[in-house]
């Protein structure tokens, strides 16, 4: 049976192809995560309380005298159960319009649902990373961008200081930023700071992105919220549990048209809670 217009152009576009290819732009929260697969509905898991463990007074760990009782030092976890989320939409294009359309309707439509559900899977990540009421944080110490006090280096060193107090590394952590918050950092760093950094003002001038500020991978997200700085230790934070990845289909209806679905099925569990610090209160 010789297949219809409609699905010739269908199979020749690759559908799944083009989806997993949308995934790259621009929600990108998932690769903070680590990425693992898991086929249930539902997942238990354990969130470690604190990283180093130290001795409650009077007992101690260094120094103990001779057959003296050693300290007792437990960890502890928290046990979790969280459920898999469904994200999902779809379209439908008529058999007119895919035949004689000026644009490919297909690309077109399979670009927007994609990125619709990518959003979504984005938003949701960002959420619990800036949520779950383990995190570090703290208010910023004002003007985060400020040209005189250089609020900026003070409070960035001091969300690694923080990361590192729990035993984690924060150098090549992750700095998230909305994109207004990175348009102020950028201009301080360049016109309040240029003359005493030269060469990074000329040199961040010429490429128009800072991608790197006291040992902090800046990136930038339309999901991120402008009054919040989000420093994170990728892929050992929060790990991404995967149901389903991103998929397509695509289903005929005989002399009408195609229905394009995307959905994927996951979620988030921030596994280290204490190797993120979110800063507050950064607007201007």
């Amino acid at each position: 049976m010789a297949d219809s217009v409609e699905m010739q152009e269908i199979r020749g576009l690759d559908i799944d192809k083009a989806v997993k290819g949308f995934a790259l732009i621009d929600y990108t929260f998932k690769n903070e995560c680590e990425v693992s697969s898991t086929s249930s509905d539902h997942i238990r898991w354990y969130q470690e309380t604190s990283a180093d463990l130290t001795a409650t007074a009077p007992q101690k760990v260094a120094n103990i005298s001779p057959l003296s009782t050693f300290p007792t030092l437990e960890p502890t976890w928290t046990r979790n159960t969280t459920y898999i989320r469904k994200y999902a939409a779809e379209g439908f294009i008529s058999m007119e319009d895919i035949k004689s359309a000026d644009i490919d309707v297909i690309a077109r439509t399979l670009l927007r649902l994609t990125r619709a559900v990518l959003k979504e899977v984005d938003t949701r990540i960002y959420t619990v990373l800036t949520q779950d009421s383990n995190i570090l944080g703290f208010s910023g110490s004002g003007q985060f961008w400020s040209g005189s006090q250089g609020e900026i280096v003070y409070d960035l060193l001091d969300a690694k200081r923080r990361i590192y107090a729990q035993g984690y590394n924060p150098e090549g952590a992750s700095l998230i930023l909305n994109q207004e918050t990175y348009r102020d950092v950028v201009n301080w760093l360049i016109t309040s700071k240029g003359s005493s950094i030269p060469q990074f003002a000329s040199s961040k001038i010429e490429t128009g992105t800072v991608m790197n500020i006291l040992g902090l991978n800046v990136k930038v997200s339309p999901n991120a919220n402008e009054r919040l700085a989000l420093v994170i230790v990728p892929r050992q934070a929060a790990t991404w549990k995967t149901h389903t990845a991103i998929t397509s289909a695509a289903i005929q209806e005989q002399g009408i048209g195609t229905k394009l679905r995307v959905w994927e099925l996951g979620e988030v569990l921030v596994t280290d809670p204490k190797a993120i610090c979110l800063i507050s209160g950064v607007e201007p």
